[in-house]
């Protein structure tokens, strides 16, 4: 594991987006574990009960995820499929994991069946449009790979808002909750989108996170 603090984000700001009422939670790309982790805990304080349930690719980060996930499953996605029970989770999250993959439709179409009835996917994204990644390509001229964030050089499809929503309308779901998060606090941007009429507003946030559930 080269770089320890990638797998260990907790995002804490996904956590809300989990329904109060999910009981067994799907988490996919979990990393270390520390999402599930808080999530666990503030479900814990507020008396409920939590089965999380998680898969990585990378063996340092799924071992160390062992330690807080009820099950964990170590390997590629395609891999494991076989191993997660049908009808059966409340919740799939998905924080940050569907611009790693190739075909992230593709993602999004295998795990409907692993939803339980009135379950949902909760997705954190990110935003190509994000204020200063645009700056960059259209003042700068640069279109520079990182180590995380937008860029990150692992990154392999990008997406605006419109086409996240797209993706998850033309793979058989609803989307219920699409809210910007991590937002820029840049004066810059706030001039910006105020001489736009509110334009550019989109622009604002890092990621978008979604919640979206079968479609009738």
């Amino acid at each position: 594991m080269n770089n320890p603090e990638y797998y260990g984000h907790p995002r804490r700001e996904m956590g809300p987006f989990v329904p109060g009422d999910a009981r067994r939670v799907l988490d996919i790309g979990c990393g270390a574990g520390a999402f599930a982790a808080g999530l666990k805990e503030s479900r814990k304080n507020s008396g409920g009960d939590l089965e999380i349930w998680g898969v990585e690719m990378c063996p340092e980060a799924a071992k160390l995820a062992a330690e807080v996930m009820d099950k964990i499953l170590s390997g590629d996605f395609s891999s494991v499929l076989p191993e997660l029970p049908e009808g059966y989770f409340d919740c799939i999250v998905l924080n940050d994991v569907l611009e790693h993959v190739v075909h992230p439709d593709d993602i999004l179409r295998r795990i409907k069946p692993l939803l339980a009835k009135g379950g949902v996917v909760v997705a954190s994204i990110p935003n190509v449009r994000h204020f200063f990644n645009v700056v960059n390509l259209a003042v700068g001229g640069r279109w520079d790979y990182t180590d995380e964030g937008i860029l990150d050089r692992t990154h392999l499809r990008f997406f605006t808002r419109d086409s996240m929503k797209r993706m998850f309308q033309d793979t058989g779901y609803r989307v219920d909750t699409m809210q910007g998060i991590n937002a820029t606090g840049s004066l810059k941007f706030k001039l910006v989108n105020l001489l736009t009429l509110g334009r550019w507003s989109d622009m604002k946030y890092l990621q978008f996170a979604v919640v979206a559930s079968l479609q009738d």
